[in-house]
């Protein structure tokens, strides 16, 4: 089966997050962060549950600097969900799987 998990970079980001029709939820991480590894089972699930209806990817704020200081992270993990080229919710922190999908449900047709 293949992965639903999506990869966002600098490079790509106003292709694949800001122009996209339909919502889209970026977990920003880092490899070294443990709370990062501690939320990655519960992104992998949306992402697969939420397949189709909403994208589900990750920003390593390593690797894609000048997107991680555009939205000024300060803490990772933070998730956070664009609608229309906006950001429509913002956690910082570990939360639950359920606890993201109530909030991406709030924007999905």
């Amino acid at each position: 089966m293949p992965n639903k998990l999506l990869t966002f970079t600098d490079a790509k980001w106003n292709e694949d997050v800001l122009s996209s029709p339909q919502p889209v939820l970026v977990d920003f991480w880092a490899e070294w962060c443990a709370p990062c590894k501690m939320m990655a089972p519960s992104i992998e699930a949306l992402a697969e549950e939420l397949d189709g209806r909403v994208r589900v990817g990750k920003l390593n704020v390593d690797e894609n600097a000048g997107t991680s200081e555009k939205y000024d992270i300060r803490g990772i993990p933070t998730v956070m969900i664009f609608k229309g080229g906006e950001v429509k919710e913002q956690v910082v922190g570990v939360t639950s799987k359920e606890n993201l999908a109530r909030l991406v449900e709030r924007h999905v047709k």
